[in-house]
């Protein structure tokens, strides 16, 4: 059982990690369509795939209003949801599992 346990704390301990790398990918991909960079460059291509997709289901559900696209605050706003939620249950599991 401790194996379990340390392996769920590690998987709580990573999932907590690219969630929060993926809010600062998505702060990055806003930032530059403020700026208005080289669609061709690789690295805003990069931003651009990787946060696209989740971004277009929530468009599909809240339209732009008034010019301003607020789809990556509610995706930013999911998943800190997710690291406040998931996270912490998946440590409470792991310590129940001691």
């Amino acid at each position: 059982m401790f194996v379990l346990s340390n392996f769920i704390n590690t998987l709580a301990d990573v999932i907590s990690m690219v969630l929060s790398i993926y809010i600062w990918v998505i702060l990055g991909r806003v930032i530059i369509s403020w700026v208005g960079a080289d669609q061709h460059n690789p690295i805003v291509r990069f931003l651009y795939e990787i946060t696209e997709p989740p971004l277009r289901v929530i468009r599909r559900y809240l339209p732009t209003v008034g010019g301003f696209d607020f789809s990556p605050i509610i995706l930013i706003l999911g998943i800190i949801f997710l690291q406040s939620f998931l996270v912490p249950t998946l440590q409470q599991v792991s310590q129940a599992l001691v």
